[in-house]
């Protein structure tokens, strides 16, 4: 079965391609022939999610899924949150991102954190499905590790000493956001399409 990511982030095409079954494809925007960028206009995890799956479906009439993530800071009211890719502005890197991150908490000390992510998937026959996992932790004021992407140099999940970046990516896929949500996802194709 192939199934159309909304992405192409390869970071996260990668961690994608680990956790799902080897009896499912993943198939890029691009290899999907879509270009285009993909708006993503609403505030909510959820809906920014729904956003990008209902954009491929409409133009592929293909399953497809789509994942909206970030990282939550409480102690900045959210942020950066559904801007979480864009926090230092729209054309932003991930060294920019996390150089404001790391101005915005200057002063906190080991400000909690959380990453959240809510998966949308639309399947055959166009019905809309959601799958959500959350990873607790705090952030560190100087960045570690190599892996990884995003915020993953500046975060140590609840339960560990490293951050995300230093974690291997077996672990990092069992404890991660966006690891919670697509094993309730896995777990609902493998009931569905079996």
């Amino acid at each position: 079965m192939n199934l159309i990511f909304a992405s192409n982030n390869k970071g996260k095409i990668i961690e994608v391609q680990t956790l799902i079954s080897e009896s499912i494809t993943v198939v890029s925007l691009l290899d999907a022939g879509i270009t285009e960028p993909i708006e993503e206009p609403f505030d909510t995890f959820r809906e920014n999610a729904w956003a990008k799956a209902d954009y491929v479906y409409r133009k592929t009439g293909l399953p497809c899924f789509a994942d909206d993530s970030g990282l939550v800071v409480p102690a900045l009211d959210g942020a950066p949150g559904v801007y979480s890719a864009r926090y230092a502005g729209e054309s932003a890197n991930d060294a920019a991102n996390n150089h404001k991150l790391l101005q915005a908490i200057a002063g906190i000390d080991r400000p909690g954190a959380y990453y959240q992510a809510v998966i949308c998937y639309i399947d055959k026959n166009g019905d809309t499905h959601y799958f959500d996992g959350r990873c607790q932790g705090y952030l560190i004021h100087t960045p570690r590790g190599k892996g990884g992407f995003g915020y993953d140099p500046l975060f140590v999940p609840d339960g560990h000493t490293g951050t995300f970046a230093e974690l291997s990516q077996d672990i990092k896929n069992e404890i991660s956001h966006r690891g919670a949500a697509m094993r309730s996802f896995i777990a609902f194709l493998d009931q569905t399409e079996s």
